[in-house]
């Protein structure tokens, strides 16, 4: 059953019947959350907590929310982010994410389980595809230009998570024991995938044969964090990373190739 609409008129009786919600329906990314602030609270904010209110009302188990390691912001120090490190957003993308598992938290019963995954920076093909983030927007830029030419030193931490990982985190959510995953916050992703967006460029770089790499100067985006993933492998039996960024980088170099992109 496929319902289109906007999430902030979602009614009681779409969530009736249902045991859990995995929620995504929100704008995607700091850049687009800066464009109308007041609107990026009123959808990713205001009715998420919403939908958590209804679905839980109509008696949904579980309430899994996709929240972001950009919680994190500006980290202070080289220690990796855990999930009981101080969050520092920095968007009001990354801000709505953090009221949403405050207000969610808050929720939680014996009869409404949520979960709150802090998914790192997704990268990976798909059919609709995304170019705004870093390891899909790099390897566009070498497909189509043959050239990578960073506006910025390349020296910001970030933690990279193919989709298809995101998805098992999900479904192991979905899958474990309800006091495994009560009320929980896990970072998702893999210690070994916190990259300097440098290394990201690089990676890329060696995956196209060719592909001219330049570095500018320090940039204005100030966001930089290493994450730690030791809880979510600890806890989550069966899950794991089966992606890093040079194994995403070939697989996107190779879905370009089938269908022709190139200079």
């Amino acid at each position: 059953r496929t319902i289109n609409r906007d999430i902030r008129n979602i009614q009681p009786e779409d969530v009736q019947g249902v045991d859990a919600v995995v929620h995504l329906a929100e704008l995607s990314n700091d850049p687009l959350g800066e464009n109308v602030p007041e609107l990026t609270f009123q959808i990713n904010h205001e009715a998420s907590k919403r939908l958590a209110e209804l679905a839980k009302a109509a008696g949904v188990k579980r309430f899994v929310y996709t929240s972001s390691c950009s919680v994190y912001g500006v980290a202070n120090g080289d220690e990796p982010m855990t999930e009981l490190s101080l969050t520092n957003p920095q968007t009001a993308y990354a801000k709505c994410k953090t009221l949403v598992e405050r207000d969610v938290m808050a929720m939680a019963s014996s009869d409404f389980s949520p979960t709150f995954l802090r998914n790192a920076t997704a990268y990976g093909a798909s059919p609709r595809m995304r170019f705004d983030v870093v390891l899909n927007n790099l390897c566009g830029l070498a497909a189509t230009t043959g050239k990578i030419v960073m506006t910025s030193d390349g020296t910001p931490w970030r933690p990279l998570v193919h989709v298809l990982d995101i998805c098992q985190a999900i479904a192991s959510v979905l899958e474990a024991p309800q006091d495994a995953i009560h009320n929980e916050i896990f970072n998702v992703g893999h210690d070994k995938d916190n990259y300097q967006v440098r290394e990201i460029a690089q990676i890329v770089a060696d995956v196209y044969p060719g592909c001219q790499l330049t570095f500018g100067q320090a940039g204005g985006d100030n966001r930089s964090y290493k994450v730690s993933f030791a809880k979510i492998h600890e806890k989550l039996n069966g899950f794991h990373c089966a992606w890093n960024a040079r194994k995403g980088a070939q697989q996107l170099h190779d879905v370009y190739s089938r269908i022709g992109i190139d200079e």
